[in-house]
């Protein structure tokens, strides 16, 4: 939502003189909301289970550290290119809240894709202590007898 009104208070600026700064934080804002709306769809309709080659934890992961950066670079420039206009000011105000919201999220991220590989990698550790057990264990058969010299 950050992003959402971010945006719209761009949207809102009818002159700019150097214009570079306005549309950076015009494509970061849209970007941000167009692949989280994207994701955010995926994940609450349960669509990501379909597709289980994909990492999601680390997609989730690269896309919030990415808007963060971006959203802090962009309001950065913006609040330095600015006019002092109501709707720039609004927009850096709102691009830096978003940017809080996503580093938070990226914090939150991380913690689960940690985990998400630790369980991973404890379970291929188990698989693999199995099937080293189960290697070891020797069968009693009667058409191997032992041979004593």
């Amino acid at each position: 939502l950050l992003a959402l009104t971010a945006f719209i208070c761009i949207e809102t600026i009818m002159e700019c003189s150097p214009c570079e700064g306005l549309y950076f934080f015009e494509f970061v804002s849209c970007s941000a909301l167009v692949v989280t709306g994207a994701l955010l769809l995926l994940f609450s309709l349960n669509l990501h289970t379909r597709i289980p080659q994909i990492n999601w934890n680390l997609t989730d992961l690269v896309n919030t550290g990415l808007s963060t950066f971006f959203f802090f670079i962009a309001s950065v420039v913006l609040a330095a290119l600015n006019h002092k206009t109501g709707a720039e000011i609004a927009a850096v105000v709102f691009g830096l809240l978003a940017m809080a919201v996503y580093a938070v999220n990226t914090f939150v991220a991380v913690q689960k894709w940690r985990m998400s590989s630790r369980q991973q990698s404890s379970r291929q550790s188990s698989d693999y202590m199995r099937a080293r057990t189960e290697s070891r264990e020797v069968v009693q058969r009667p058409e191997m007898q032992r041979l004593d010299a």
